[in-house]
């Protein structure tokens, strides 16, 4: 396919400064430089608490100024760098937010979002050319960041729209934690907590991947909700989801847990305000022998003792890798995942409307919601 010259202009929700908010500014386009990919976006994902990072409410999330927002987004390939090898202008692609510097993997940030936690990680996003997000007709993406996509299998085959695809940005982060924890079909996995934004998202691909999940949560009735949700958003069919009450007492969370038998893999999603919760230690004393650990939020509270004894693993996890990206590609393109219109919700918004997105995403979140901005 021939490549179409770029337009000398387009138009970003550029944020000067967390308290001047967004503007749709007609910025100069994005130039392709060795190494980098020009993306034509077509929907890019907002984020239940897109409103707090950018306002600087969410002070874990720091961003430096000023800067194009966005998050994970579906684009077509507008121009490639000289050394690009394998994308071809044309090509639907997924933009991954997650930036890794080149020659350090240590040093890595979220496009966008935050800005890392090491000195390389704030220079990497601050002076590496990567900054600006996809809330954004153009954006300039490293190569690597650019996961190719089948568009005839997924929007003529199996009938997805292409915004309807940007609910795998949510999905990935889940995903990442149990994939490194080499989940497999017809195992047992506890999600705790459960029904927060990232925990309902993780019972959803757990059952997507064959699994049998015992989703944990404070509210019966949050936890009923999820059960129907997922069911009546799952492919498959004998949806096997089991649900504990977290009460607070260690020892009885651990007993209703292992009524349903060992369990051989725990996903904990704990956000910051609940890290000292019980609820982890009783996951992991609900393992089998041998059993294994995702640690993807902010838990401070362990069974040091149960792990020993009993041989379990745990592994600490950010976001997830690239492969695990191109994993989850081929998982959407086989239909193993519910992105149709009987089976999400997608809500969309323009530059303009980014305030209303922004609150619209804060409410419409979890299993089978997804809100987008389209340029």
């Amino acid at each position: 396919m021939s490549t179409t010259p770029l337009p000398a202009q387009h138009r970003a929700l550029l944020l000067s400064t967390p308290e001047s908010g967004f503007d749709a500014k007609t910025l100069p386009t994005p130039q392709p430089t060795p190494g980098s990919a020009i993306i034509r976006i077509t929907a890019a994902g907002v984020l239940p608490y897109h409103g707090d990072v950018y306002n600087g409410t969410r002070r874990s999330n720091t961003v430096p100024t000023p800067l194009v927002g966005g998050f994970g987004a579906i684009g077509h390939v507008a121009v490639v760098g000289p050394d690009a090898v394998a994308l071809k202008p044309g090509q639907l692609v997924y933009v991954d937010c997650v930036v890794r510097a080149r020659d350090d993997p240590d040093s890595f940030f979220l496009s966008a979002i935050y800005s890392g936690s090491t000195e390389g990680s704030k220079k990497l996003m601050a002076d590496g050319g990567w900054r600006d997000g996809t809330f954004a007709e153009f954006v300039r993406v490293p190569l690597e960041n650019c996961i190719a996509l089948d568009e005839g299998r997924l929007c003529q085959s199996l009938g997805y729209t292409v915004q309807d695809l940007v609910y795998m940005a949510y999905l990935l982060v889940p995903f990442g934690g149990i994939r490194d924890i080499g989940l497999q079909a017809g195992e047992t996995i506890i999600v705790c907590p459960a029904t927060g934004f990232y925990g309902s998202l993780g019972v959803q691909v757990a059952v997507a991947m064959g699994a049998r999940v015992i989703a944990m949560g404070r509210s019966e009735e949050k936890l009923g909700r999820l059960v129907e949700d997922v069911k009546r958003r799952s492919l498959s069919r004998g949806v096997d989801i089991e649900t504990v009450i977290i009460t607070g007492d260690e020892d009885k969370d651990a007993d209703a847990l292992r009524a349903f038998g060992a369990a051989d893999a725990v996903l904990d999603l704990t956000p910051a305000a609940a890290a000292t919760s019980t609820h982890t230690k009783s996951a992991i004393k609900a393992l089998r022998r041998g059993g294994r650990v995702s640690l993807m939020g902010s838990t401070t509270n362990f069974a040091v003792s149960q792990i020993m004894v009993n041989n379990i693993t745990l592994k600490g996890k950010m976001m997830y890798e690239r492969e695990t990206i191109v994993h989850f590609a081929k998982m959407l393109e086989r239909g193993l995942l519910p992105l149709g219109k009987d089976l999400i919700e997608t809500k969309i918004f323009s530059l303009e409307d980014w305030k209303v997105a922004f609150d619209t995403a804060a409410e419409h979140n979890g299993v089978g919601k997804c809100v987008v901005i389209t340029p």
